[in-house]
């Protein structure tokens, strides 16, 4: 491998580029808003303000989401659900 490539792979790993790129994209697909780079715009400003603890990092799910999909799998209300039904 060339050293400008593996100086490149460095970097990307090192500022975790990779990931930010994915979770962008992923958020661009389930929004799919009518003005993306806006949209891109400010998911960056809030990946600024959560790196510096001023603000929430852009999930692509909720607190909301999260209930309800664990609802889904906690059909009898116990508060807990066994690990087949987490598989």
């Amino acid at each position: 491998m060339a050293a400008g490539e593996e100086q490149s792979r460095e970097y990307l790993q090192r500022h975790r580029l990779p990931e930010l790129l994915h979770r962008l994209g992923a958020l661009l697909f389930f929004h799919r808003p009518e003005r993306p780079r806006e949209f891109l715009i400010q998911a960056l400003e809030r990946v600024k303000a959560g790196r510096r603890a001023e603000g929430e990092y852009p999930f692509l799910m909720d607190e909301g989401n999260l209930d309800a999909m664990f609802s889904l799998l906690d059909v009898l209300g116990q508060g807990h659900i066994r690990p087949a039904q987490y598989r």
